[in-house]
């Protein structure tokens, strides 16, 4: 890091003489003059590292951030990595959603990969990840881009690599691809030819869309009304073509979030688990009467699907489902349709999934966070994790896809309908078949990423023996990895369960987010629920044992809940 203002200043001229992009030109430019010495120093202080997410970061002038000549690096590593692979003469198919400067590293990306003398195909338009994931399979690539900060806020972009199976990058391809970018010269030595790659037609999205119509049963019911928002993101026209080509009634769409718009102006977050996303949906469900009987969101890239469910009662009438139970209701559609297959999840999920494989016999495995690892399982039928992501559909799409588990969440709201039940009465069940499996995440967002490892220090140091009255009976430190798992910087706790208070088992898992500055920790309580009338009191157990969980995990950790 140049700590010398005179050594920072020259570092940002050398930069700002090689950014192709007036816009971030301009930017540095009045940094320079005004001698802004603090913020040089932050966009300074070394580069976005590459790694199993790609890149994502704040758009804005300087190696750590995102922006134009980092992506050109990235795309010339890329390339290069491919090329000593043997990949030299294949295709990259590149996508990108409606976040600002999106289209823009595509093209970039483009044009790189054609100047290193590898195919290059951009899909046509902004369009959810899941078709650029389909695309790679479809299409046979040998690698494919999205250009996606997913669900992070508006300043911010990102970077996603796939390799030709599909599924994106897991170590050791994340270092080798650093390696080589980090190994790129000048960018005027980077060749960007004016054209030569290929802009897709709507044929790949029509192949996408006639893969969605495998997952849902061949004249199953279909009459669920559905209130839908993309949440500002790219969502809209795919969802909705693949409900009509599914004969789904047209789902109401949240008007003032229709429209893709990288500002995002109506949420803080555009994630539909942040508080307050999902307000102007439940409103459009309110106004549109007693006819809905879900509602659906979408997050700005369509990867991911979060479901609410009437709630009599509240003063929103709607309830959020958790990750945790719109996976454990596919599940158990998907056992329902006879499917065949390994189910699994990650390990920060909730544990019910392995007892509805056990239960129907079929393998289950959990991997480390993200679909990065998830995609990679032998045999994969149906994965999941908590935050909101499900692939039902791995032979057309091995990444997780929002849109179609969109229509299989709708096609068993359908099916219970008829049968006069909802989700919410399978859930039910499923408490009453498996125990009454509740989660929650206590999640820190902090400015100052030390005290996210002073936090995991911490831990680590002082291990907790007791949360929540609950002994640990068995503690993970992640980092030294297990028998099915590589290293990871977390940390697992089991509790032992405890008769006298109703509770069956307990566990904890705490980690560093990969994508964005929080400290995650991922609680689980199990309570056994031994007649119908036995529900409510099993909830009200579980969620006082997960608020305690919640603030000893707090205390023990040295964070603010």
């Amino acid at each position: 890091m140049a700590t010398d203002p005179a050594e920072l200043i020259n570092r940002a001229k050398a930069w700002l003489a090689e950014d192709p992009d007036p816009e971030t030109r301009g930017e540095l430019a009045k940094l320079i003059e005004a001698e802004d010495t603090d913020e040089l120093a932050a966009r300074f202080a070394g580069t976005l590292q590459f790694g199993t997410a790609g890149l994502r970061g704040e758009l804005g002038a300087g190696p750590m951030r995102m922006n134009r000549s980092v992506v050109i690096r990235a795309a010339a590593g890329l390339a290069a990595y491919l090329k000593a692979q043997g990949e030299g003469s294949g295709l990259v198919v590149i996508g990108y959603d409606a976040r600002h400067k999106s289209a823009d590293f595509a093209r970039d990306t483009a044009a790189v990969m054609v100047g290193a003398g590898l195919r290059a195909a951009l899909l046509p338009r902004p369009l959810p990840t899941p078709v650029l994931a389909f695309a790679i399979r479809h299409l046979g690539a040998v690698a494919g881009v999205e250009v996606t900060a997913s669900h992070n806020p508006p300043r911010d972009n990102g970077y996603k690599v796939y390799l030709g199976d599909g599924s994106q990058i897991v170590p050791p391809a994340d270092a080798g691809i650093a390696a080589e970018i980090a190994a790129v010269g000048p960018l005027d030595g980077v060749p960007r030819p004016e054209a030569g790659w290929e802009t897709l037609d709507e044929a790949v999205l029509t192949a996408y869309l006639e893969r969605t119509d495998a997952v849902l049963t061949p004249g199953s019911p279909r009459d669920t009304r559905v209130v839908y928002t993309p949440m500002h993101g790219v969502g809209r026209d795919t969802l909705v073509a693949a409900f009509a080509r599914a004969g789904f009634p047209a789902p109401v769409v949240v008007a003032e979030q229709a429209e893709p718009d990288p500002d995002f102006p109506t949420v803080a977050f555009p994630n539909p688990e942040e508080p307050g996303a999902m307000d102007l949906a439940f409103a459009a469900a309110r106004a549109a009467g007693a006819d809905i009987d879900i509602v659906i969101a979408n997050d700005p890239d369509a990867d991911r699907c979060a479901v609410a469910v009437p709630a009599p009662g509240t003063p929103e009438g709607w309830r959020m489902l958790r990750g945790d139970e719109v996976g454990a209701l596919l599940a158990a559609h998907l056992v329902r349709k006879q499917a065949s297959g390994t189910f699994a999840t990650t390990i920060v999920s909730s544990q019910l999934l392995s007892r509805i494989a056990a239960a129907s016999a079929l393998p289950y495995e959990e991997t480390l966070t993200g679909f990065k690892w998830l995609a990679r399982v032998d045999g994969l039928r149906y994965a999941f994790e908590e935050a909101l992501g499900y692939c039902v559909d791995p032979e057309g799409v091995r990444d997780k896809d929002g849109i179609t588990a969109a229509l299989l969440i709708t096609e068993l709201a359908a099916e219970l309908k008829q049968a006069g039940r909802t989700l919410t009465d399978l859930l039910d069940d499923l408490a009453r078949e498996f125990g009454l499996h509740a989660t929650d995440q206590l999640s820190v967002r902090v400015e100052d990423l030390s005290l996210i490892a002073d936090a995991m220090r911490r831990l680590r140091e002082q291990p907790p023996t007791v949360l929540a009255g609950l002994a640990v009976s068995r503690a993970d430190d992640l980092t030294q990895g297990t028998e099915t798992l590589p290293p990871t910087d977390g940390l697992r706790y089991y509790l032992a369960g405890s008769p006298e208070a109703g509770i069956e088992s307990a566990r904890v898992v705490v980690r560093p987010s990969g994508t964005e500055p929080k400290l995650k920790c991922y609680l689980e309580v199990v309570v056994p629920v031994s007649s119908p009338e036995a529900l409510p009191e099993a909830r009200t157990t579980a969620t006082a044992a997960l608020a305690a969980v919640k603030r000893d995990v707090s205390a023990a950790a040295g964070i603010d809940a």
